[in-house]
């Protein structure tokens, strides 16, 4: 039972933030927003590759910024295990859409959400990746 989230799964390659946002799909629980696709990942026995994302327009300050992401890291870490991959590998990117802080309870209750939209996605069939 792995619960960490190491450096080899971050989300860092400009490219594949280009592909994922290019081509990727999205799912959403309010106020988060999954986008996703499956692409090769060039680290060894990592299988999703996360990045996290809260707009300047709606929170201007650093500091609220910075906590909201730090809370969707920590839920995504504590979570991350439910994600069904079926042997892909994956990036995502995860964006806050909310314009007021929320907190942890309902940040987990997005993401347990977005967790089974995904899933039921994925295990649908490859042709809706």
């Amino acid at each position: 039972m792995n619960q960490t989230f190491p450096k080899k799964e971050h989300l860092k390659r400009k490219k594949l933030i280009d592909l994922l946002f290019k081509q990727g799909q999205k799912v959403s629980a309010y106020p988060l927003l999954l986008f996703y696709t499956q692409a090769p990942l060039f680290e060894e026995d990592v299988v999703i590759q996360a990045g996290f994302s809260v707009a300047k327009r709606n929170h201007k300050l650093a500091v609220t910024r910075n906590r909201l992401k730090r809370l969707m890291r920590e839920v995504y870490r504590k979570n991350k295990l439910s994600f069904q991959t079926n042997e892909l590998t994956f990036a995502f990117m995860f964006i806050y859409t909310g314009r007021e802080e929320v907190s942890y309870i309902e940040l987990e209750k997005a993401m347990l959400k977005i967790i089974s939209k995904f899933n039921s996605k994925v295990s649908a069939g490859p042709e809706d990746i």
